[in-house]
């Protein structure tokens, strides 16, 4: 148990040189922090944020939620509180979406009383979140978008990420040698295909090639994969993030307008071209329709995952799972407020034989909570972005240095 001495907010910049909230905590063992990321694709089911939506910041300011931690805080004044208890307390205060405190403000202070409750107990994070979860420590496959779309890009391509995925890498190490070689191998077959401009970097450190065509795309990074000489090696993934381009049951993507059929049959082609093996939000968050019948279709040849679709609500899982939409839950903690929330989410998903990945958010910062919460949860998968721009490598040098602490002990992988 943990007795919060001092719970300090503050307003902070996140990745995208918008504000956010951070969380400072006092206790007797030490100082602790912890800092709220931001989604740019939100879906609609998501616990909310909360914006001051006046002239400084362009109206993103979060004042209003900075002044909410400590309204929040004084409910855990003087208990000798865990994080589990204490994110119960901050959940049920908050409210249904985290509407009356802001999700921004539950986040950032229930990660910061992670980090306390870890401190207490004289464990690393990482440690700590395979206590609470009862889950065994294993390094994660990492999952990087080197190519940018959608709300993360303007280079013309609805599809949101193209990411690179290192199977058959021993460790995560030698995942990030891979990701970082194949990475720089791409942009150069940009710069002479394209030209310089389309190697400029996205809000995750992905490329935006003026490219307007998925199969165009995706010959491009298939590409790069062979030049650096991983074709063995290493897969692809898609984050579609349908919503993005979903208009009145209708899909409009690469110049043709489709009904869920269609796009399936598209999806069935990509697949069949290319070595991909995970798809995200084939479908807008709500088309559960389409949702089953692309699972029932692709489901045995690729991992589904659900992110608009799930938003790592537990309700929205449960429904997913009985009518058998996905296979894989996308966990962002910002999505349900809480770590706790989070945790029980991934539960969920795991007693159902599900996988889950944790992920970054588009608006992330350099704090590197969820390089140990995947470790701790065992997940065996990471969204982290691109091998480029702090935010995103301060994730990947964090589970270096887990990896090394761990040493050969550690299993790598999600299979």
């Amino acid at each position: 148990m943990v007795k919060l001495e001092k719970v300090k907010a503050r307003e902070v910049i996140d990745s995208r040189g918008n504000p956010t909230v951070e969380v400072q905590i006092d206790t007797s063992k030490g100082r602790v922090f912890g800092i709220a990321p931001s989604g740019a694709s939100i879906g609609r089911h998501e616990a909310l944020e909360i914006r001051d939506h006046k002239k400084a910041y362009l109206g993103l300011g979060v004042t209003k939620a900075v002044r909410n931690v400590p309204l929040l805080a004084q409910r855990l004044k003087g208990k000798q509180l865990d994080m589990i208890k204490a994110d119960r307390i901050i959940s049920k205060a908050a409210g249904k979406n985290k509407i009356k405190f802001g999700a921004n403000a539950t986040t950032a202070l229930s990660i910061a009383v992670a980090r306390a409750d870890a401190l207490n107990r004289g464990l690393p994070l990482y440690k700590y979140i395979s206590y609470v979860s009862g889950r065994k420590l294993r390094m994660p496959v990492p999952f990087a978008n080197v190519i940018n779309g959608g709300k993360h890009a303007s280079g013309g391509l609805e599809i949101q990420e193209l990411m690179i995925v290192p199977v058959k890498a021993k460790s995560f190490r030698q995942a990030t040698q891979m990701i970082s070689e194949t990475y720089h191998v791409l942009k150069q077959d940009i710069i002479k295909k394209i030209g310089k401009e389309s190697a400029n970097v996205a809000d995750e450190g992905g490329f935006v090639p003026k490219i307007a065509n998925t199969y165009e795309a995706l010959s491009l990074l298939n590409g790069a994969i062979e030049d650096a000489g991983y074709q063995r090696k290493m897969k692809i993934a898609i984050d579609a993030a349908a919503s993005n381009f979903y208009y009145i049951k209708r899909y409009v993507i690469d110049g043709e307008k489709f009904f869920g059929d269609g796009l399936i049959d598209k999806y069935q082609d990509l697949i069949n071209m290319f070595p991909v093996i995970s798809i995200e939000d084939p479908f807008a968050e709500d088309d559960f329709r389409n949702f089953k019948m692309f699972y029932e279709r692709i489901g045995h040849r690729i991992q589904v995952v659900g992110d608009d679709l799930l938003v790592t609500n537990p309700e929205r899982i449960k429904f997913a799972i009985k009518e058998k939409l996905c296979d894989t839950l996308l966990m962002k903690v910002n999505q349900i407020g809480t770590v706790t929330e989070a945790l029980d989410a991934a539960k969920l998903a795991f007693d159902a034989g599900w996988n889950v990945m944790v992920s970054h958010r588009s608006g992330e910062t350099e704090d590197t909570f969820i390089s140990d919460l995947a470790c701790g949860l065992g997940c065996g998968q990471i969204k982290l972005g691109a091998p480029c721009r702090g935010e995103r490598t301060a994730k990947y040098n964090r589970l270096l240095r887990i990896e090394e602490e761990l040493g050969k002990k550690v299993k790598f992988g999600w299979q």
